[in-house]
């Protein structure tokens, strides 16, 4: 209930600009702390997911003996666009249950396609999907000075690709992990982690290549951040 109030107030703020990623996560470690059962996360996140969209509604819902009337309503009618992220067969399945689109930082064989048919036998048109595409970076900050940036950003960049590589325990194919052990070898990999001068993000942007954006990765301050959100939007401008 309060991540629906927390969705609709935002959809307000932004005028329906975000959109929502959800995904059922896969460390053990998560659960235990809030002492749930891991094996039953893909029944907990359908429930989750199901009572969420309709607190969205603006309509009041009956739930656990109580009624419910989330307001303020959303500015998007029937709340903001939402997806599935998931790597797996289960995951697009759910996507599919709900018409909902799919983002996945895995490529297996076959996934789009059986995610597109599960829409369809759902009775949904296939919504937008997002899966890694080969050699893109999937973190990327945009600056007037590279060497600069990477001073300043490297160690963020660093944790965060040490922490997310801490628990895939030689699982390679997330597009966005790193083994570098240091801002160095970060940098010179050419890899998940990336950043580019205001003109090279613009030719990305103009030859069609993905630009995503995280500016508070590895906990980045938004002080920091926002420089380099500004640069890519310059980029942007350039195109």
């Amino acid at each position: 209930m309060r991540l629906a109030e927390e969705i609709s107030v935002l959809d307000i703020i932004s005028k329906g600009r975000v959109s929502y990623a959800f995904g059922i996560g896969h460390r053990a470690e998560e659960y235990e702390h809030f002492g749930i059962d891991m094996h039953q996360r893909g029944k907990l996140a359908d429930s989750s997911l199901a009572l969420l969209r309709r607190l969205l509604q603006d309509v009041p819902v009956d739930h656990d003996g109580r009624r419910i009337h989330v307001t303020p309503p959303p500015f998007t009618p029937g709340g903001p666009y939402m997806l599935i992220a998931g790597g797996s067969k289960a995951a697009a399945r759910r996507a599919a249950r709900y018409g909902l689109g799919f983002i996945s930082q895995t490529d297996p064989p076959e996934l789009k396609e059986f995610y597109e048919s599960q829409c369809r036998a759902e009775g949904h048109e296939p919504g937008m999907t997002q899966f890694p595409v080969p050699g893109a970076p999937t973190t990327v900050f945009v600056a007037d000075d590279v060497d600069v940036a990477w001073d300043e950003l490297g160690p963020y960049l660093l944790h965060d690709a040490v922490t997310a590589a801490s628990y895939r325990h030689g699982d390679d194919t997330v597009a966005s992990i790193s083994r570098a052990d240091s801002v160095a070898a970060l940098r010179v990999a050419d890899g998940p982690y990336r950043i580019l001068a205001v003109d090279e993000a613009a030719s990305y942007i103009r030859n069609g290549k993905p630009l995503p954006l995280l500016p508070l990765c590895g906990g980045v301050p938004p002080d920091v951040a926002w420089p380099y959100l500004e640069r890519a939007v310059m980029a942007a401008e350039r195109v």
